[in-house]
């Protein structure tokens, strides 16, 4: 079957088993290509699929022979429809890992179960022992509570009052203003449910409660900050209120940890173009004059670089998870380069003056369509699109 884009809404329904492939392989060479780093050995990724998690596992695996779990939940291809883009990107990353022979084990199912928990579990008794690493990396739009089993599903929404947001349609590159209603009080706990820090939580003390855990373990967890620009609807909104309750779990595990010599943090990354990111009204505009300007300042970093960033100096050093750029909330602030003042200025005075008319010159939406499209498989170079290709892999 030939597969090309099928977008609706700025969210991509289709993704390309052979371009996820390459996708991946990319991010393998650049890691081969970085100086050699040192880390740990045994890691367990919870959202590998994609992103953030399917970086750190590549850094991980293939920047020094670490033993991998990534535990995922994606669609399988089949004959009639592709796979999702995290389906091909986990078969691809298991292909390369077992040309190098680097030992990596992929399960695929809902992390928020106690299922996929257990399942993980046994697998990591079977066969590490015992983990040093977990790097947790869950972006869902809906969770089911293992205990309750009541679904819980999350909303991108403004608190306490409505926002008019100007977004960006990155396919037809036009700008268009909407208003967003705020959030109810059950969709702001629904919202802190699903995107918070209760599953990371449960998924530490479940491996203590197994002892499964190295002395010196280490977790990551994953969220950001954002500008004043993007404060109003995102860090104020329901997106933040989860990222805070993240945050204060971190924390909270670090209390766990004490023991073991452990260490539980929150990474607060870039602004990157995600799957998420590109149906959030204000970010998607926001993220075209962020590249813009980071290109042409020389700082821009992809997901795969920044993943390498976190692991030179904060998981793969002599004393893991310690540095100058850790701020006083126990954060590491990989969104340094964002945040330096000369480009938040930069963003704020292009803001004010960026319209239809301006906006190839003002912001790199070729940019942004090139990175997502490259997230679903698309737009890779070597890759003939109009081949047909083998869906169920």
């Amino acid at each position: 079957m030939i597969i090309m884009p099928r977008i609706r809404n700025n969210i991509c329904l289709s993704a390309h088993p052979d371009g996820c492939a390459a996708n991946v392989r990319n991010q393998i060479e650049y890691v081969k290509n970085q100086k050699k780093i040192t880390g740990k050995k045994r890691i367990l990724i919870i959202g590998s699929s994609t992103g953030y998690g399917l970086s750190c596992r590549i850094v991980s695996a293939f920047g020094y022979g670490a033993r991998t779990i990534g535990v995922a939940y994606e669609k399988e291809g089949s004959e009639k429809s592709p796979g999702t883009a995290g389906w091909y990107n986990t078969i691809a990353f298991e292909n390369e890992a077992a040309s190098e022979n680097i030992e990596s084990y992929s399960i695929n199912g809902d992390a928020f179960s106690n299922e996929i928990k257990k399942e993980t579990i046994d697998l990591i008794k079977r066969r590490f022992g015992k983990i040093d690493q977990l790097i947790y990396s869950v972006a869902a739009p809906v969770r089911t509570d293992p205990v309750s089993k009541k679904l819980y599903s999350s909303v991108i929404k403004p608190i306490g009052k409505k926002i008019k947001s100007r977004s960006l349609d990155f396919l037809s590159g036009v700008i268009t203003e909407k208003t967003i209603e705020p959030a109810t009080e059950e969709e702001i706990r629904d919202t802190v449910k699903v995107m918070g820090g209760e599953d990371w939580s449960l998924w530490i003390q479940e491996l203590i409660n197994n002892n499964l855990l190295a002395r010196g373990f280490t977790t990551v967890a994953f969220s950001y900050l954002g500008p004043e620009l993007t404060r109003p609807f995102y860090r104020e909104g329901t997106i933040g209120r989860a990222k805070e309750d993240l945050e204060r779990t971190a924390g909270l595990i670090n209390k766990k940890l004490g023991k073991l010599d452990g260490k539980g943090i929150v990474s607060i990354n870039k602004a990157l173009v995600t799957r998420a990111s590109a149906v959030i009204p204000m970010v998607s505009l926001y993220i075209s004059i962020l590249y813009k300007i980071m290109k042409k300042k020389g700082i821009h970093e992809n997901c795969i670089q920044q993943s390498f960033r976190l692991y030179r100096d904060y998981l793969s050093c002599d004393n893991p998870l310690q540095g100058s750029n850790i701020d006083t909330k126990n954060r590491i602030r990989l969104d340094d380069f964002e945040m330096r003042g000369d480009v938040q200025e930069e963003i704020s005075e292009i803001w004010k003056k960026i319209n239809n008319e301006n906006l190839s010159d003002l912001a790199d939406l070729e940019g942004y369509k090139d990175d997502y499209l490259k997230f679903f498989g698309f737009n890779l170079e070597n890759i003939d699109y109009d081949k047909s290709v083998r869906l169920a892999i």
